[in-house]
């Protein structure tokens, strides 16, 4: 059993981690980044992502970029590579991959699908829009 200063600590870092994540998804972060600028190491990081996240902090922010790149997709905003680029891929296809991965659709199918069953509908896991 951890020490309740331990858990503080980590949880202190992991929010701090997130809110850098959340501002700057669309930049070049990396861990060592994160844990230098909330000034820890980098396993202390790597344990907070793991105890209080439940995740790794690479996992964190290709969600962070997933969710931000659908909400991008709806309607007719940028172009997919445009989108790419706003969440900070420099490569649409490795953006592609990722998206595909991350929602179980391609972006320009997921952004065709949003515009078949109206941008405030959600889309379903397995892609299939049902009929009211």
């Amino acid at each position: 059993m951890q020490r309740p200063a331990t858990i503080r600590h980590r949880t202190s870092l992991y929010e701090d981690a997130v809110t850098i994540v959340e501002g700057e998804f669309q930049s070049d972060l990396s861990l060592d980044d994160i844990a230098r600028r909330v000034a820890s190491s980098r396993r202390q990081l790597q344990r907070a992502y793991a105890e209080i996240g439940r995740t790794t902090f690479r996992e964190h922010l290709t969600a962070v970029r997933m969710d931000r790149a659908a909400d991008m997709l709806d309607g007719r905003g940028p172009t997919v590579r445009e989108v790419a680029h706003r969440v900070g891929y420099r490569q649409p296809a490795q953006f592609a991959k990722a998206f595909r991965r991350h929602h179980g659709l391609a972006p320009s199918d997921y952004r065709a699908r949003r515009r078949f069953t109206g941008a405030g509908a959600a889309v379903p896991a397995d892609g299939i829009a049902q009929a009211a």
